[in-house]
C-alpha cells in the first residue's frame, strides 16, 4: 500500500504534508506534489496534514481519484524531492476557502 496525492493539490501545492514524511517520498512539479510509491512506507502521517484533503491511502481512495494512483507512480520518480515546507502557490489559500477547508 501507499498514499496518493490527488487533484486537490493541483494548483495549490501546500507542503504541510512533506514536513512529517520520514522517508522523503514527496516529489514536485510546478503545479503539485506526488508520492513515490516505491519510497512511501505507508505511515499515513501526511494525510491529516493536508489542508485540502488531497491525500488518500490507495485502498481508501474515492473511485473518481483512482487514476491518481498511476499518475503518482509515473511522475514522482522523475521529479525532484520536496522535503521542506514552502509557501503554497499563488491563489491556493483562496481555493482552500472556496472549497470550505
Amino acid at each position: 500500500m501507499t498514499t496518493i496525492v490527488t487533484e486537490n493539490c493541483d494548483g495549490c501545492r501546500f507542503t504541510d504534508c512533506v514536513t512529517v514524511c520520514p522517508v522523503d517520498c514527496f516529489h514536485y512539479d510546478d503545479r503539485m506534489l506526488y508520492i513515490d510509491p516505491d519510497k512511501c512506507i505507508d505511515c499515513s502521517a501526511c494525510i491529516s496534514e493536508c489542508p485540502v484533503e488531497a491525500i488518500y491511502e490507495d485502498d481508501d481512495i474515492p473511485e473518481e481519484f483512482e487514476k491518481w494512483i498511476a499518475i503518482n507512480a509515473e511522475r514522482a520518480p522523475k521529479l525532484p524531492v520536496c522535503n521542506e515546507q514552502w509557501d503554497p502557490l499563488p491563489g491556493a489559500e483562496e481555493k482552500k476557502k472556496e472549497w470550505g477547508f
